[in-house]
């Protein structure tokens, strides 16, 4: 008889367990989540026309990792990145590094730095996904006319190797499509 009473509170007590849980403790995949910023590569004599950067890499400034992580050797190619933004933070600079090809056939580093300037939003998602942050990059304004994003070189005398940049969209809520155009 007890290990009937004790069988039947323990089964009692697994459905209890069973049936507290809720459809959202676990974040669904494609949940919308924090976005990054959708970066493309285009041609600046064709602007409809994405191309591949090749042996490309880019790194956030203070990190020392550079992105993709590759072994070495391997050479990169890519047409479009995505750029995550800080969400403690207003302002993200990244170093994108183009070893560009010369006509010899060799290739030359050339590193730009592309900084955002924005403000955020946080959102809520679910209690399992909990917030995601999104991004307004700040406009540029007469009160304050620098860029947004900034383009600059860590060695004026190799050049810029991004001819110019469009921005497509100031507000970053998801990363379904590009928000940057970057010409070379």
């Amino acid at each position: 008889m007890k290990r009937l009473i004790a069988s039947i509170i323990a089964l009692f007590a697994i459905t209890c367990f069973s049936l507290s849980c809720e459809k959202d403790d676990i974040c669904a995949e494609g949940t919308p989540t924090t976005p990054s910023v959708v970066v493309g590569f285009y041609d600046r004599d064709n602007p409809d026309e994405l191309i591949n950067v090749i042996n490309f890499k880019y790194y956030s400034e203070g990190v020392n990792d550079t992105l993709p992580v590759v072994p070495d050797g391997q050479a990169t190619s890519f047409n479009n990145i995505e750029l995550p933004l800080r969400t403690d933070a207003t302002t993200t600079k990244w170093g994108l590094i183009y070893n560009r090809p010369l006509p010899n056939g060799q290739f030359v580093q050339n590193t730009d730095f592309i900084e955002f300037n924005y403000t955020t939003q946080q959102a809520y998602v679910s209690r399992a996904c909990g917030y995601k942050t999104t991004f307004t990059l700040n406009p540029v304004t007469p009160e304050n006319p620098t860029p947004n994003p900034l383009i600059t070189d860590n060695d004026p005398a190799d050049g810029f190797w991004i001819a110019s940049i469009e921005v497509l969209t100031t507000n970053i809520l998801d990363k379904n499509e590009t928000h940057i155009k970057i010409y070379l």
